[in-house]
């Protein structure tokens, strides 16, 4: 993907809505959710292309299998492949039809079919297309049957689209089951964060149970929350590091952890592709920050 200039839109109001974010948020527990959707607009058309792309390619991917069908009938029928490759391109393939088009004119303008094959393979960027394009190619210049060729082509294409489904149909039911396991996680964690870390923090101060079972009542060293400074950078940059080994940092690192590997696990069994699993990550990730960052107790003891 290449960087577009509508993208600096997103980035300027992103940007706007961080410099209000630290005018009246600074201090609050609004700061940081309000800084993860300055975040999320500044690089949200990136995302929301990423995406469109990806779903462009799903649909290249399946019409391509409509123009070799409708190829495959036009050589039969005793056209030269030349002219069914034009005869083709006048047909509406959705997202494919200008990779065709374009390739049924180089074709009229007496561009070798190798070339304007190849020349349409790699504008697609499409794996699938690319390596039967190779196969096509290959028969062109050996002289082979374009028609079996074809034919057996058409014949993987289906296999594969028959398989993607299958898979698509059976891992549906283990996409819930890990949305809902990633919920629960992040509920045992909002939990853990706002009942039974004070409650034991507590107890710790007043030689309760927490600090029984260090012995005698001992304190237990360990930071709940910690206020991040912005004096100097080496005070920042002290304050970060702390903020990371609290109690509350740690929870919220989890739940992020979590989810990212989460995604790209459930990416990688219903799509079969890890770059998908981004779309997941990217969902389960916001969830876990709004929810650890919003739903929070006040500001606990450190001890």
């Amino acid at each position: 993907m290449k960087f577009k200039r509508q993208y600096m839109i997103g980035i300027g109001i992103g940007i706007g809505i961080l410099v209000f974010d630290f005018l009246l948020f600074w201090k609050t527990k609004w700061f940081m959710p309000v800084f993860i959707v300055a975040g999320s607009i500044a690089w949200g058309q990136i995302w929301i292309d990423f995406f469109i792309e990806g779903q462009k390619q799903k649909e290249i991917e399946s019409r391509f299998l409509d123009f070799v069908r409708n190829l495959t009938g036009a050589i039969k029928s005793g056209m030269p492949v030349p002219k069914a490759i034009m005869h083709v391109a006048n047909i509406d393939y959705g997202s494919l039809s200008p990779y065709i088009r374009k390739m049924g004119n180089q074709v009229e303008w007496s561009v070798p079919i190798h070339k304007s094959l190849l020349f349409f393979s790699n504008s697609t960027r499409n794996d699938i297309i690319k390596r039967s394009i190779s196969t096509v190619i290959e028969a062109e210049q050996s002289g082979g049957n374009m028609e079996d060729v074809l034919e057996s082509i058409t014949q993987s294409l289906l296999e594969i689209k028959k398989i993607k489904e299958s898979r698509r149909a059976s891992i549906h039911s283990q996409v819930v089951q890990s949305y809902i396991i990633f919920f629960v996680f992040v509920g045992v964690m909002v939990v853990i964060q706002n009942l039974l870390i004070p409650y034991l923090l507590g107890q710790s101060q007043g030689g309760g149970a927490l600090g029984g079972a260090f012995g005698g009542g001992a304190e237990v060293t360990v930071n709940f929350n910690v206020e991040i400074k912005t004096d100097s950078l080496g005070s920042f940059i002290v304050s970060m590091s702390n903020w990371f080994t609290s109690l509350r940092g740690v929870f919220l690192m989890l739940s992020l952890i979590q989810g990212l590997f989460a995604g790209v696990i459930i990416g990688k069994l219903s799509e079969g592709d890890l770059t998908s699993g981004l779309k997941h990550s990217l969902i389960l990730c916001t969830i876990a920050f709004f929810v650890m960052t919003l739903i929070s107790p006040p500001t606990g003891p450190v001890l």
